[in-house]
């Protein structure tokens, strides 16, 4: 089959969430949902195809980026990447995230790919599966059961594989408000911005004054799932940041990882520089107080 060319599927385009998951109900693992569509399209050129592609475009309701100081911030499963980087409240209470969007693929790209396909996309390459995983956030399901949520601490499963059951839609994610004191950077090692990453880090730390008192840290391309450094944080908590500190970060890390041989790097080579990301990215977060 030629690279260029779909397979046969019947397109479906649900008016509402109801009638969404009432065709999620019925035909279950045999429907594909689409709402940007930049991962979907490219692998059914290369997997075998789905019987039904369910699209999210004509569903009112579901591209919101909205903040609230009390609450946080709720995402809509149609908010696109560059509707992130068009929000201003993003920018300055969740400054990872917004870099990370900042980055990601071409302006294309980034005006149709949507945050929550990257997150359901379950590649541990994913740049702001990776910034939000070190925020903490949840996970909005509705299916005709109802509303189901879950935390993203338990949504990746396996490469690939999401806690999302086939007839739920993931409607929305919520990031938790901002906490006093809280600081928090992403970077990423790539070949160019419009490539995939061959590794990608966030931190989100609690400070107060110059100690650590809680920390998330999260790290892809090292995984088959985003990962989080749980052994790293804890060298992190209660301690104040130094030199000494950061270099006993630094060699934690590859004990934490499994990274493998792929097109973009070598195992062997991201096990080397893991830590060493790792650390310029807490010192990212201590400088942007």
């Amino acid at each position: 089959m030629s690279s260029r060319i779909l397979p046969d599927f019947e397109l479906l385009m649900p008016q509402s969430v109801a009638e969404a998951v009432g065709l999620l109900s019925s035909y279950g693992r045999r429907v594909t949902v689409m709402a940007g569509g930049t991962d979907v399209l490219v692998a059914m050129k290369s997997t075998p195809s789905p019987e039904y592609v369910m699209s999210l475009a004509n569903i009112p309701g579901l591209a919101h980026v909205l903040f609230e100081p009390a609450k946080g911030l709720r995402i809509g499963a149609k908010a696109t990447i560059a509707d992130l980087l068009a929000n201003p409240d993003v920018k300055r209470h969740y400054p990872s995230l917004w870099h990370a969007a900042e980055i990601f693929a071409t302006g294309q790209v980034r005006n149709t790919a949507t945050v929550l396909g990257n997150l359901l996309r379950a590649s541990p390459a994913g740049d702001c599966s990776c910034a939000i995983y070190a925020i903490g956030a949840t996970v909005v399901f509705q299916s005709e059961s109802g509303r189901r949520e879950v935390d993203i601490d338990d949504f990746w499963l396996s490469y690939g594989v999401t806690a999302r059951r086939a007839d739920e839609l993931a409607v929305e994610l919520l990031l938790p408000p901002p906490v006093q004191g809280a600081r928090a950077a992403f970077r990423r090692l790539t070949r160019t911005n419009d490539d995939l990453a061959k590794l990608n880090v966030a931190v989100q730390l609690e400070m107060l004054g110059d100690t650590c008192t809680g920390a998330r840290l999260a790290m892809g391309c090292v995984a088959p799932t985003p990962l989080r450094l749980r052994h790293t944080e804890a060298l992190l908590k209660g301690r104040e940041i130094t030199a000494e500190l950061l270099q006993r970060i630094v060699e934690s890390v590859p004990a934490e990882i499994s990274p493998i041989d792929d097109k973009r790097s070598t195992a062997e080579y991201r096990r080397q520089v893991a830590g060493v990301v790792l650390k310029r990215a807490i010192e990212d977060a201590c400088r942007a107080a």
